[in-house]
This record gives C-alpha cells, structure tokens and sequence, in this order.
C-alpha cells in the first residue's frame, strides 16, 4: 500500500498557522506592517528609502529586508539609524511566516509604529505565501512593461496597494498606461494604485499621505 503525503498542502497550512501568530504579534503591539514584494531592480528599497527620509522623524519604522544571499539592501537603509533584520533565504525565493516571526521577535516592537518587510524579489513565489502582515504591497516599474498583471496575476490580486514606480521615465519607454490600469481594474479592483517616482519624487506625497491616513486609522 502507498501512502501519499501531500507536502504542499502541509507547507502552506503550517505557514498559513504562523502567520495567524504573527498577525496576533503585530496586533497586540498596535504595529502597522507592509510585506513590499516586487521584481529586482522595481524599486523597491529606493522607495523605502525615500518614505524613511520624508517620515523617520514623524514615524518609528522597523524593516526586514528579504535576500537570498547578502545584506547590501539594510546597509544601503542603515544610514536611516531605524532598526534592520536582514532575512537570508539561502535559496528560497520567498519569505515565508516563520522567517518573518523570529525576525520581528528580533525587533524592539514595543519602539516600532509600522514594519516594512521587502521580500525577495521576483514576480510569483512571495505571492503565494502569507508572512502575516496587513497590507501587501507590490512594486512595479513602468521598465517592466504593461502586460505583467496579465502574466502573473496573483501579486496584484493578493496586493491590496500597487505603486506604480519609475513614472519619470514614461517619456523613455513603451508603457500603455490605460492598459495597464484596464488590466489590474479588471484582475484585482480593490487594489489602490498609485503612480510615482520614488527616485524624482514625483507624486511620492500621494503615498505619504496615504500612509499617514493608515496609521491614523490604525490608532
């Protein structure tokens, strides 16, 4: 006779149980979190980067950076003086909720008002797998294309939040805007877009205000 183990569904309940805890974790503590995924070279730690430059003396930011190998991301955030657990999958392409739980038992969460986790970048894996924050965010450069929400539809249904970055180059390469807003309208409608530059600044108070606007609400 043989037994079948179905190791997927495992891995994902298991996962799905320690996320529960973290949310619990993060709640408890009052901590606004954002699990920011997105494509090499999105953007995603210049816009961390520049939230930290315009907030960090108005806000209490933790961050866990996500890598396969390395750390050059939290030394590129370190300059910020805002506490950094730098997460290596070792192969993984994902965080997964354990890496996340003991990386913000790590943190002085009692010191911390909102926890920005960059996960490992690529477009699928991180997608698929709760770590327990409050919000996804996904990160997509106008560099990449307009045709990506129809190839990998997951990030921008699980994404509650799209930031649509590197708006400043618009003039440089092909980039059908009205597609690419037909396109996540009709895969994911909740999802809240907003365009910007996080290295011009352009459009970057829109986040910063909605940002604000969350953690109002979270208090």
């Amino acid at each position: 006779m043989i037994k079948v183990i179905r190791i997927e569904e495992n891995i994902f309940e298991e996962n799905e149980r320690i996320a529960t805890e973290v949310r619990k974790i993060l709640k408890e503590k009052n901590i606004l979190s954002f699990n920011i995924m997105g494509s090499p070279g999105s953007g995603k730690t210049e816009f961390i980067e520049k939230t930290l430059s315009l907030l960090n003396n108005e806000i209490r930011f933790g961050i866990v950076e996500g890598d396969i190998e390395g750390k050059i991301d939290a030394e590129r955030i370190e300059k910020y003086n805002v506490p950094i657990i730098q997460i290596n999958t070792g192969g993984s392409c994902h965080l997964d909720a354990n890496m996340l739980k003991r990386a913000i038992l790590n943190l002085p969460l009692d010191e911390i008002d909102i926890i920005f986790v960059e996960n490992v970048g690529n477009l699928v894996c991180p997608a698929e797998f709760e770590i327990g924050t409050e919000k996804n965010i996904i990160i997509y450069s106008i560099t990449e294309g307009d045709d990506k929400v129809i190839k990998y539809p997951l990030i921008f249904r699980v994404s509650q939040i799209c930031i649509l970055n590197k708006i400043d180059l618009l003039q440089y390469v092909e980039f059908n805007m009205e597609k690419f807003e037909n396109n996540l309208k009709n895969i994911s409608p909740s999802t809240f877009l907003i365009k910007l530059s996080a290295k011009s600044g352009e459009n970057f108070q829109i986040w910063i205000d909605y940002l604000k606007k969350l953690k109002r609400e979270k208090n």
